[in-house]
């Protein structure tokens, strides 16, 4: 059913790109609005010009960011656009931020929002120049995130570069029918809550065919997310691949039908990963599968974690994780303790599917084993190394 859905959302967007060509097409370069390209000057309101008259136009449009270095501060772009769909931006060029993490006022660099229909490639990138910020990130500090795609639908995001985010390099939220590809996100494994791609209230997204490295979760889906397909990721540094985390919050919602597929981790802290808050609001995180994963070198390969930050909250999570179904996962562990399904008490998972798992140690581990709380219905086939574990 999934891949149904996101086949039909490839094809919309493809039919639309047709119709598109039959018209002639307006080119609205951003240094014909001012733009100086000279990587000092705030070239953001030459974007933010050139976008707003390729919107009110009557011919289909195409936003250019050509070759260049443009330092821009933040950049809102805001529909509805009139121009016959879809509206093109075509990053060449390198966008870097204003290194500045008080310079945006809504922490966020570069947000799109209420843009139906939109094609963002170009083979570009936008460098967060987050080197100087990370000493200040923190749980009470969050850093501005590179790329924000909001309440918007029929989108296709592709061959972009990002780099050293402040904090999150991108992040989807309330959107839906959304597909990136060719996606290159990099930044040094100490960099704090850089996340590669965050998913929030997203709905039919379809992430393939890209390299993710940071100094936190390569793709980390949370609250309200559902009908999400990630496949051809090579993750590493990073934390893995991760749904969560989930309940952090009062008003969040369930997560469910996620499936990651032919991913490649390496050197990463977590692998596949399910994690959930303690004094959580009830929700559900459901029919989740990890498959055809390899591991290279990974510290926790396989993990659902429902203690995460659990310290100062002694009540349990009310997270209720099931259907949950990790497959043909082969690699390497740094860690003894391969599998661990650390479940709540309150809650505990259900049905949790092990099969053909191979995983073998590396450096200072000398064995593999797997280890359970608060876990019923595991159900293991196949090759089982290190075997199902008893809770």
């Amino acid at each position: 059913m999934l891949r149904h859905k996101l086949f039909d959302i490839i094809n919309a967007i493809a039919v639309a790109g047709e119709q598109r060509r039959l018209l002639a097409e307006t080119v609205y370069d951003i240094t014909k609005y001012g733009a100086k390209g000279d990587g000092k000057t705030d070239d953001a309101m030459s974007f933010i010009q050139a976008f707003r008259a390729g919107c009110e136009g009557k011919t289909p449009a195409k936003i250019v960011v050509p070759p260049g270095k443009f330092m821009m501060g933040e950049v809102i772009l805001s529909g509805k656009c009139d121009a016959p769909p879809p509206l093109i931006i075509d990053i060449q060029g390198t966008i870097l931020a204003n290194p500045d993490p008080s310079a945006y006022s809504n922490k966020m660099w570069i947000l799109l929002e209420h843009i139906d229909n939109v094609k963002i490639s170009g083979g570009g990138t936008l460098n967060g120049q987050g080197a100087n910020a990370w000493k200040y990130a923190g749980e009470a500090n969050r850093m501005p995130v590179s790329f924000t795609f909001q309440s918007s639908s029929n989108g296709d995001i592709s061959n972009l570069n990002f780099v050293d985010a402040m904090g999150f390099h991108s992040k989807l939220i309330d959107s839906i029918n959304i597909k990136l590809s060719k996606m290159t996100i990099t930044a040094p494994d100490e960099s704090p809550n850089t996340d590669g791609i965050h998913l929030s209230n997203a709905t039919n997204v379809e992430i393939i065919d890209s390299v993710i490295g940071t100094g936190d979760d390569c793709i980390s889906i949370g609250t309200g997310s559902k009908n999400i397909l990630v496949k051809n990721l090579k993750c590493g540094p990073g934390h893995g691949l991760a749904v969560g985390s989930l309940g952090k919050r009062p008003d969040e919602l369930s997560v469910g039908n996620i499936t990651f597929s032919s991913c490649t981790l390496t050197g990463t802290t977590n692998g596949a990963r399910v994690k959930s808050y303690h004094k959580s609001p009830v929700l559900t995180a459901t029919n989740i599968v990890f498959e055809d994963l390899t591991m290279n070198n990974v510290k926790n390969p396989i993990i659902i974690d429902q203690h995460y930050f659990s310290k100062t909250q002694p009540e349990q999570s009310s997270v209720k994780i099931s259907d949950v179904h990790f497959r043909r996962i082969k690699g390497t562990t740094i860690s003894e303790i391969a599998v661990l399904l650390n479940c709540s008490k309150k809650v505990p998972c259900s049905n949790i599917e092990l099969a053909d798992i191979d995983l073998k140690p590396t450096g200072e581990a000398k064995t593999v084993s797997s280890a359970c709380e608060s876990a019923v219905g595991i159900k293991g086939s196949g090759v089982l190394n290190p075997p199902v574990p008893k809770c």
